[in-house]
């Protein structure tokens, strides 16, 4: 029976503990026998399952092991920072027992999906607060944003104040510090339609019907229990900074036909120092919002008539528009690049044949009917390309064929989503298609990355990484063209580009376009904020499905590689990108407006206009301050208007025939000779040099 007992000792951890807790050791006795009764001889030996770490190292731990627990098994400082775990490729709560062999990465706050994780379970901690300062509240979604996260819900009669977020504020560091930890439950679907229907709870019982049994899951912390697939932090504690940020109204599920609710919108962090860092941040990015400088500086304006989503660019916008369609445009026509133009609508059987009906349809406005067709506005650019490049036939001396177009698109984004140049319905694409075979594919791609790097230094980008989007192969034939060998081949095709040529990358699961694999281009600007540029795309699916070949050198028939690429995206999401990235502040050859020429007095017109003919002559945007004001206000307000270049003309300047040179936000330049000044900034703008 000892033997027994040392086998019950090792192997049972719930006989271990029991007996910790025994006051006589034949109480002890009885339960090993009880215990080793009901086991058969292979569960006297525990199961042990291998565990692959990122770096390649394999070590065994017993099944039913927690992410938690591997980290503790490294090193008790590790396992503090462990929020959530990537396991085989999926995100799971550090908590959560694994019970077959794995892969394995720990996540913390250092990681995205680490910061995700952090901040749903920090949407979680809001709700419990706010159900205890608002009882009765009902709940929609809750996810985690790029930074933060928030909350919808039904308030029914009530108002929710900035006072209260205050106090919800006060109340979520009460409950965060209580260490109560998030328990998962999976739970079938009929007691978790009782559970909700006792609380007469219409909204998660809305989404419980999209659910089936055996994937859903409860998850509960101190007195609060929701449904949610997770995954969550091991406790609250690991919340110590907290702010919510505003209140704002959301129709439920974006439609505005449905129910207004409260959403809530808050971020938190693990320190307060990161807190501090982020609030002073978020003060400096509404100094710097698009929409707030657009419509000081004249950029483009919205109108209700016009339609929700479709801009309207004003002059200033139309010139930085046509400066950044002149760059792209330099830049293609050394790159080998023909131009096109294509219509802004077409046929449904075009996009029938491309593949984005009936998958994108929710994207498409509606269509029109005409002559007994159906039409559709442009979404996308690419099946049009596809028709020009089938339009006469090609060889292997056409190879590589490159088309690009400043392209109008058109695309029904949810209102709700809307958001200033961010989030437009009306798009202007810096577009282009390349139509290659694979031996020309990395030079292709690479000189495609190469001009992504050229654009960032003209625009003062420093930080930037490419996320390479790979495709799911447990959706092939449901998001993805089912072609597991094509998927594979021009995977590796991207990576080796990649790779080779030194550019910092990450690779993501599950984010391909359906036809290939993608590289998304992430910036940061001045302060720091990430932004979703541009892409370049691979496709192996467009050229068969629209016939597109080309004779080869053997005289056979092929079908080309299709590379899709938009180095500065759309003019509305860049322009949005370069007024906060410049804080409205444009270097000069961008500026709408170049030069201000700032006379002390009427009796200086004739020269002013002098300077103004030498620099108009050259291609400069000046204008003249006619009015009779003081200089001093002048000059505020051509501050105030970002304009990089002010001159000041008085009797000296007439006479020596000099300029008195002011800066944008940096004051007096000195006095130079106009003729100088002409050449420098002339110099300035060929050469686009970046904002100092």
């Amino acid at each position: 029976m000892q033997n027994y007992c040392c086998n019950l000792i090792y192997f049972d951890k719930e006989a271990l503990r029991f007996l910790h807790s025994a006051k006589e050791m034949r109480i002890f006795y009885v339960a090993a026998i009880v215990t080793f009764a009901s086991l058969t001889l292979p569960e006297l030996v525990a199961t042990m399952i291998n565990i692959s770490f990122p770096d390649g190292a394999v070590r065994q731990y017993e099944a039913g092991v927690s992410a938690l627990d591997i980290a503790k098994s490294i090193s008790e400082g590790l396992a503090r920072k462990v929020l959530a775990a990537n396991v085989n490729q999926q995100i799971w709560d550090a908590t959560r027992p694994i019970h077959a062999d794995a892969t394995l990465s720990l996540l913390t706050w250092d990681n995205a999906e680490g910061k995700n994780t952090f901040w749903h379970s920090s949407a979680h901690l809001m709700a419990e607060a706010v159900e205890e300062l608002f009882p009765g509240v009902k709940f929609w979604v809750g996810p985690a944003l790029d930074k933060g996260f928030y909350y919808d819900m039904d308030l029914g009669d009530r108002k929710m104040s900035e006072e209260d977020l205050l106090l919800l504020e006060k109340k979520m560091n009460e409950l965060a510090k209580k260490n109560n930890s998030f328990i998962r439950k999976e739970i079938a679907k009929a007691e978790a339609i009782a559970y909700f229907e006792e609380k007469g709870d219409e909204y998660k019982l809305d989404l419980l019907s999209n659910l089936t049994d055996g994937g859903i899951t409860f998850y509960t912390q101190g007195n609060f229990t929701d449904l949610c697939r997770g995954p969550h932090i091991p406790n609250t504690a690991h919340i110590k900074a907290i702010k919510l940020t505003s209140i704002a109204g959301a129709y439920w599920k974006g439609n505005e036909k449905n129910k207004m609710l409260t959403r809530v919108y808050g971020v938190t962090f693990p320190n307060q120092k990161e807190l501090d860092e982020y609030l002073l941040l978020l003060e400096e990015a509404k100094k710097r919002d698009h929409r707030k400088l657009g419509k000081e500086l004249g950029i483009y304006t919205m109108d209700d008539d016009v339609g929700q989503g479709l801009p309207l660019w004003m002059p200033n916008g139309t010139i930085i528009i046509e400066e950044l369609e002149k760059l792209a445009k330099e830049t293609e026509n050394a790159a080998g690049y023909k131009r096109v133009v294509t219509p802004h609508i077409a046929k449904e059987s075009m996009y029938l044949t491309s593949g984005h009906l009936p998958y994108y349809a929710d994207s498409m406005f509606p269509p029109m009917e005409m002559d007994g067709e159906k039409y559709y506005l442009k979404a996308m650019n690419c099946p049009h390309h596809h028709k020009i490049f089938a339009a006469e036939p090609k060889s292997y001396r056409d190879l590589p064929y490159r088309i690009a177009e400043y392209g109008t698109c058109y695309r029904y984004e949810q209102s709700g989503e809307l958001f200033g140049l961010m989030r437009v319905r009306c798009l202007h694409m810096n577009d282009a298609h390349i139509y290659c075979n694979k031996e020309q594919f990395f030079q292709e791609f690479k000189a495609v990355n190469d001009m992504y790097l050229k654009y960032f230094k003209i625009f003062g980008v420093d930080k930037y990484v490419m996320r390479l989007s790979l495709h799911n192969p447990e959706k092939l034939g449901q998001k993805y063209v089912n072609e597991p060998e094509l998927w594979r081949e021009t995977e590796e095709m991207v990576r080796k580009v990649l790779i080779e040529t030194g550019t910092p990358f990450i690779e993501v699961q599950d984010e391909a376009a359906f036809y290939g694999p993608k590289i998304d281009v992430q910036i940061w600007s001045a302060i720091g904020r990430e932004f979703t540029l541009a892409t370049n795309q691979v496709d192996f699916n467009s050229g068969r499905k629209f016939k597109l070949n080309y004779t080869t050198q053997s005289n056979e028939t092929d079908t080309p590689l299709i590379i899709h690429r938009a180095p500065l995206g759309t003019h509305e999401r860049f322009i949005g990108f370069l007024l906060e990235h410049y804080a409205g502040k444009f270097p000069v050859w961008l500026a709408p407006l170049q030069v201000k020429i700032l006379p002390i007095s009427d009796k200086f017109m004739d020269y002013a206009n002098e300077v103004l003919h030498q620099l108009t002559s050259v291609g400069v945007r000046v204008e003249i301050d006619e009015r009779n004001e003081k200089i001093g206000k002048k000059i505020r307000e051509a501050e105030l208007s970002r304009v990089p270049y002010m001159l000041v003309i008085g009797e000296k300047e007439m006479n020596e025939k000099q300029l008195s040179v002011r800066r944008q936000g940096k004051g007096d330049a000195g006095t130079i000779a106009s003729s100088e000044f002409v050449e420098n900034i002339r110099k300035e703008i060929f050469e686009r040099k970046s904002a100092e």
